[in-house]
């Protein structure tokens, strides 16, 4: 870090300690010194398991395959003879890592998972561009891999659930999309003139309320039908006309969706950080210019809408955003300078970033405690179902090259808590005690739901929340999304007790089926999870 940031960063620190008074700032846990892969992809499934993996090209990684198994692939660029794997099971309540065997090459792929809680894994590099890969979320499930399941090469693409239960893959190094699993009607290429215009490496793709998709590469949005083919809007290019997709990487979400049964909903979508359009020639030449400090937030539903510029405490580029429980935004990972590749970054931010988005303009960011642990490029961050934040990857090399560079490959597995887990706010955290875990619901069900707290309960800051889980790979996290449900009457029982009547969404476009993460939210302090199943 330049002597300039330094001095920057020490003054932002004091202030930040007295605007923040003795609020806990976070803290982070090494729960694996090594997984034995580099955490490349990450996918939370519905029994509390992450799927893991990162590339077979690299040679042999530090994790074997069971006894007896091995890799053989003939078109393998690296090592053809391979009995390590390259993609592993996390237990989360156990903290255990079960190797996994994936078959072809999954370097910068991109997944979703179904309605019935199968992760649809697409893409890759070399024999696996057009490969399709399925995990069921089972103790003893392995892969299984569907040579030719799409009908282009997807290299650096980016998945969407859609409302049928269909994924959408977008772009990957070409200028078009397709579906899985193909139907008569989609079982072709569907060509996206946005994206030979601008990028069509990993775009930012969100769904909006409306069923159409919000579709972002390089500096500029569209609205997107994709059933029949058309841009319904074109939106404003972002103000700095800076890019903030790969690899001038940024990081992008939807906000949280509320009043969900009201006639309209409204939808934002906040990008943060990324790197100045000239990033890539400089990085060549041997200077790395400084990241993007800036978000672009922008409400996506408003008849002209039009982009507000938030300033951030710390620039970032390869940065992480993950919805918390709460509907705040941790972000994490990534550099200060730079942009998206091996040795293109420099200056890793340790620091994390809470967003704030209900807060005013001006108010809404605070700096959070320091990793000490560089998350580079192919970094990831994801949430689990009691609230921490799982942190790994960065930079895999070739051969898990882990001497003479400047960042090496990191094996390691963190989780970062943020405050709302401290133990001074133990009093306040609700216990969900109805419905059980992996409970059924339906689209504009009513259904009461049990919760406990310990000390008083301030009924008017009670949420209810859903999470999908997201796939996250390349500084964004696909399918991500978080509703807050419409919920009345709590009503105080007998030992700290209560019950509160929440109402599910109205439609598969708002709430695509499939498995979500249920909290309860009180004075902005979140239950652990339940899963239910949306259908």
């Amino acid at each position: 870090m330049s002597l300039s940031s330094i001095l920057f960063f020490s003054f932002f620190l004091i202030l930040n300690s007295i605007t923040s008074s003795t609020a806990s700032l976070g803290q982070w846990d090494l729960v694996q010194k090594s997984i034995g892969i580099s955490a490349m992809h990450m996918q939370l499934l519905n029994n509390d398991r992450v799927i893991i993996f990162d590339r077979t090209d690299f040679g042999r990684s530090n994790l074997s395959l069971p006894a007896g198994m091995c890799r053989d692939d003939s078109n393998e660029l690296v090592i053809q003879h391979d009995c390590t794997a390259h993609s592993a099971e996390y237990d989360v309540h156990n903290n255990s890592i079960r190797a996994l065997n994936i078959l072809t090459d999954t370097w910068c792929s991109s997944g979703a998972v179904s309605a019935d809680g199968v992760l649809i894994q697409t893409g890759g590099f070399n024999d696996g561009d057009r490969v399709v890969r399925l995990f069921q979320p089972c103790i003893t499930c392995d892969w299984q891999e569907i040579q030719n399941g799409l009908i282009q090469r997807r290299w650096y693409a980016t998945n969407q659930i859609l409302p049928n239960g269909q994924v959408i893959v977008i772009g990957g190094q070409e200028n078009n999309y397709e579906f899985y699993p193909k139907t008569p009607s989609t079982n072709t290429v569907f060509n996206l003139t946005f994206l030979e215009q601008s990028s069509n490496l990993y775009p930012f793709v969100h769904l909006n309320v409306d069923g159409n998709l919000f579709i972002f590469a390089y500096n500029e949005g569209i609205l997107f039908n994709y059933t029949s083919n058309t841009v319904v809007k074109t939106f404003p290019v972002t103000p700095d006309y800076q890019p903030r997709t790969y690899p001038f990487t940024g990081s992008s979400v939807l906000l949280p969706l509320r009043n969900l049964q009201g006639s309209s909903v409204e939808a934002e979508v906040l990008i943060c950080g990324g790197a100045p359009w000239d990033a890539y020639d400089e990085a060549t030449s041997g200077n790395f210019t400084e990241a993007l400090n800036t978000c672009a937030r922008i409400r996506i539903t408003d008849p002209n809408p039009q982009w507000t510029m938030e300033t951030m405490p710390l620039a970032r580029v390869m940065g992480d955003m993950t919805l918390l429980p709460n509907g705040q935004v941790l972000i994490v990972n990534g550099a200060a300078r730079g942009l998206a590749g091996w040795e293109y970054g420099r200056d890793p931010v340790l620091y994390p970033v809470l967003y704030q988005p209900n807060n005013q303009t001006g108010s809404r960011f605070q700096v959070l405690n320091p990793s000490t642990i560089p998350r580079m490029y192919h970094s990831t961050a994801i949430l689990v179902r009691d609230g921490r934040v799982l942190v790994g990857g960065s930079n895999p090399h070739h051969y898990y090259n882990f001497t003479g560079v400047l960042y090496p490959t990191e094996l390691s597995l963190e989780a970062f808590s943020p405050a709302y887990l401290d133990s001074e706010y133990s009093g306040l955290r609700p216990t969900i005690n109805i419905p059980e875990s992996s409970s059924k619901l339906t689209y504009g069900q009513q259904f009461v739901l049990h919760f406990s707290v310990t000390s008083q309960v301030n009924q008017s800051l009670i949420e209810v929340t859903m999470v999908a889980p997201s796939f996250t790979t390349h500084s964004f996290s696909m399918s991500q999304r978080l509703l807050v449900l419409d919920s009345s009457n709590v009503t105080a029982g007998t030992n700290s007790s209560y019950t509160i009547a929440v109402t599910t969404p109205n439609s598969n476009i708002l709430a695509p089926a499939g498995y979500y993460i249920l909290f309860v939210v009180h004075q902005d302090i979140p239950s652990e999870g339940i899963w239910v199943q949306l259908q």
